[in-house]
């Protein structure tokens, strides 16, 4: 595993673990790579849609520009920056253990960040006065263009709600240590995230005119491909996402190889060591690996994933009716969902005489919303309308 870049770098390079390169997680990588695939896919669709008459121009209100808006604003990042750049050097060690203790701590430098406020600020007042002037008015924008707004919006309340979720399944944890678990990055729940990003986005998008059901058309391929690299980060980092023991052998029909079967985790990110062994002779801040293995499940998942997206990215111009792609992928992905937690480690809760995880429960009620969605949305037919998706000029409306 690479719980962080120095052990991808000591592995390839032969260089120090746990080293200055350490602050770059080998999680934080791939969510990073979640964000930046999932935007090429909106975008293309955003594009798409609106070449086919689907969805129409935006428009858009122009404003005129706040020098003093821009300055202020600035000045705050600056301060920020300056308050905390001296206690991330003087506890760079602290730092690359865990990057958010440090930063959402109160050590940092006044002074410096006072001076290095001012000068953001009054260097971009400057600049944002001497811009030359917009025009006033509306503007007509392609949907396309908003695919950067919506995906800074779908990663801000991802994250918040995959670790509000995270919180609810770990309650015990969260009274014991209320700060440690809001701030970490760690335990990130899926369908917390996708349930508070598809609120935030579909009010957001409606506000700015694209249909909220042809958004959700577009957000489905693009759900499916970002799940895929996130589950990469979990597999490679060993966050803890993996499955229960496995202590069974290998069955003959099972043609891959053992590792995909059963695997112990070396190096994981997760604090096992409790549970996992001591790895013997290792040199770094993670040496731990399971004993016995476990199920690899994001290995599956990825897997899944994939398969989905592929699929769903070949119906997205056979499906004309708009919704029905969104509630075809509630159904595969709640279905691979709910299969893959019945060999995962998570809290379990005993309703109905069903001892099912949250994630379960989840999965079989946006089975049955997609089921539900899927068939009833067609009865309409084709809904789908045809606005004129020309850019107009409305600068003088």
């Amino acid at each position: 595993m690479y719980p962080d870049l120095s052990y991808v770098l000591h592995d390839l390079l032969g260089t120090e673990v746990d080293n200055w390169t350490s602050i770059f997680k080998t999680f934080g990588i791939f969510l990073a790579l979640v964000f930046v695939v999932s935007f090429f896919v909106i975008r293309s669709e955003l594009r798409r849609k609106h070449q086919e008459g689907l969805l129409p121009a935006l428009k858009i209100q122009q404003a005129a520009s706040s020098p003093l808006k821009e300055g202020i604003f600035n000045a705050i990042f600056g301060f920020i920056f300056g308050f905390k750049a001296p206690a991330i050097f003087y506890n760079f060690d602290a730092f690359k253990a865990d990057p958010a203790s440090v930063i959402f701590s109160s050590q940092g430098t006044m002074v410096i960040g006072v001076i290095v406020g001012a000068l953001f600020g009054i260097y971009f007042y400057f600049m944002a006065a001497n811009r030359p002037p917009v025009p006033i008015g509306y503007a007509g924008m392609a949907p396309e263009a908003k695919a950067g707004d919506i995906i800074l919006i779908a990663a801000v309340f991802g994250v918040l709600g995959s670790r509000l979720f995270s919180i609810l399944e770990n309650l015990d944890a969260f009274w014991a240590d209320p700060m440690g678990q809001l701030l970490s990055g760690s335990g990130l729940t899926v369908y917390g995230g996708l349930i508070l990003a598809f609120v935030a986005v579909f009010l957001y998008v409606k506000k700015i005119g694209i249909p909220p059901i042809h958004m959700m058309d577009i957000s489905a391929p693009a759900l499916l491909i970002g799940y895929g690299v996130g589950r990469m980060g979990c597999q490679f980092s060993g966050d803890g996402d993996w499955g229960i023991e496995n202590t069974a052998a290998k069955p003959d029909w099972f043609f891959l190889p053992d590792w995909v079967w059963a695997y112990d985790y070396p190096r994981n990110v997760a604090d096992f060591y409790q549970k996992g062994q001591k790895i013997p002779d290792c040199i770094g801040n993670f040496c731990t690996h399971l004993d016995p293995p476990v199920f690899p499940t994001p290995i599956y998942e990825i897997a899944i994933a994939i398969m989905s997206f592929l699929i769903l990215w070949s119906l997205r111009t056979k499906i004309k009716t708009p919704g029905r792609l969104f509630f075809l992928y509630l159904i595969m992905s709640s279905f691979a969902r709910f299969w893959v937690e019945s060999i995962r480690v998570n809290p379990r809760y005993d309703l109905f005489g069903l001892d099912w995880s949250q994630a379960q429960w989840i999965s079989v009620a946006l089975f049955l919303i997609g089921l539900v969605g899927y068939f009833l949305i067609g009865q309409g037919g084709d809904s789908g309308s045809k606005p004129d998706y020309t850019i107009p000029d409305l600068t003088e409306a």
